[in-house]
């Protein structure tokens, strides 16, 4: 997505609703992880700043992608007021969770695997 995507009503739009899905579905797994106090605000703003952090640290070169889990691990660990283990088991079931809806759903709409790996280098490309 470029920036001036980002800007439209349409793209506005699509920020919003991907971050409310992903906050779904890491509230689903800090449920599952058994973190006491979990609500979805909770899950909404580890998600809004995990997705800053990630942003952020992806622009380091080579092991940006890992900074930026690790931060968005930490965040989850700071936002829940979890121990280091929950907090990556919540990341992980959500992140599990939303491979496996989007791969529903790109079986549904009959969108390929080969048209997201499309769709992620120009993604990189835009980045670079």
């Amino acid at each position: 997505m470029s920036l001036a995507y980002l800007l439209t009503g349409y793209g506005i739009l699509v920020l919003l609703v991907s971050l409310l899905v992903a906050a779904l579905f890491l509230w689903i797994g800090a449920k599952i992880a058994q973190i006491g106090g979990t609500t979805f605000l909770k899950a909404l703003l580890a998600v809004f700043l995990g997705t800053i952090a990630m942003g952020i640290l992806a622009l380091v070169p080579i092991v940006g992608w890992l900074l930026g889990l690790a931060a968005y691990i930490a965040i989850i660990k700071y936002v829940f007021n979890t121990d280091w283990v929950k907090a990556i088991i919540a990341w992980l079931i959500s992140f599990v969770a939303a491979i496996i809806v989007g791969v529903i759903l790109g079986a549904i709409l009959g969108i390929s695997i080969a048209s997201m790996a499309h769709t992620k280098a120009a993604l990189l490309y835009l980045l670079a």
